[in-house]
């Protein structure tokens, strides 16, 4: 259980129902409300669709909001997920990059979905039921999977289903992340790479990756995370001090979807006024 009675910070790393996450934005709202956070980003995947709610919901409940997004990019033929702070919404080069992932993306969830239905008695129609509008990935199958009685949670469905290199499995289109970088910072905004040390990547990022990342802009390391395999931190966080990279800390918070609580692991409200400082939409 998350301590509330410790100091909190920002939750700069949270999923609602616009993407991959079980909850409305305004529920986000109300759960940070109720465990004392004075604030969150809502990083839906590929998407600012979820911003008006959560920005009203967090008028009304005296919380501050930080909009975010988070991109799937490749570096160096390896996934790294990128969080974007405050971008421009009409930002057209970034979103125009966005929509071909989310293109890409559809197409491959439609591909997976009909390889695993010759197996497990879904359809396109209980994946996407009537979000079809949503970003549609692994998770919303897995959902499916686990609706039909086929496993317990999403994790059982990754682990025995959808993981890469299973026969339902299919690669998608990414951004490579230096052009990801600087598409966010023309956007006006400031990315972090994410969970950078997490135990499903099968290794960490390297230093001298996030050098090569630096270089190219990037402005902070999401340094505490719930999924972090400890003893793959300390060179992450050595590196980033070296390379002068803001630590944020959040939870990845997927309601039902995850394990992860909200304000599991959060980001200091001082570095929280730095990362919004100039940012072309700070709240």
């Amino acid at each position: 259980m998350v301590d509330t009675s410790a100091p909190r910070g920002f939750d700069l790393h949270t999923h609602s129902v616009h993407s991959d996450g079980t909850t409305s934005p305004s529920e986000i709202v109300a759960a940070a409300a109720a465990i004392g956070l004075p604030g969150f980003a809502l990083t839906d995947h590929d998407t600012i669709s979820g911003w008006d709610e959560a920005r009203d919901a967090a008028t009304a409940r005296g919380i501050d909001f930080l909009p975010g997004m988070e991109i799937t990019t490749e570096h160096d033929g390896r996934s790294r997920h990128l969080l974007a702070y405050g971008i421009d919404p009409a930002a057209g080069e970034l979103f125009a990059a966005l929509a071909l992932v989310r293109s890409a993306r559809l197409e491959r969830a439609r591909e997976m979905v009909r390889r695993v239905s010759r197996d497990y008695r879904i359809s396109w129609d209980d994946v996407v039921g009537a979000e079809d509008a949503r970003t549609v990935g692994r998770p919303h199958i897995a959902d499916a999977l686990v609706a039909a009685g086929y496993f317990a949670d999403r994790g059982m469905a990754f682990e025995r289903v959808l993981f890469p290199g299973s026969p339902y499995y299919l690669g998608t289109y990414a951004i490579a992340t230096r052009d990801a970088i600087r598409m966010v910072r023309a956007a006006g905004g400031r990315a972090v790479l994410a969970h950078p040390a997490a135990l499903r990547q099968r290794r960490p990022v390297r230093p001298e990756e996030l050098a090569a990342l630096a270089a190219e802009g990037l402005w902070g390391v999401e340094l505490e995370h719930p999924e972090h395999r400890e003893d793959w931190v300390p060179p992450l966080r050595e590196a980033a001090e070296r390379l002068g990279l803001a630590a944020t800390g959040a939870s990845d918070f997927h309601g039902a979807g995850k394990p992860n609580e909200l304000g599991e692991c959060t980001t200091p409200e001082s570095v929280v006024a730095r990362l919004r400082d100039g940012l072309a939409t700070p709240r």
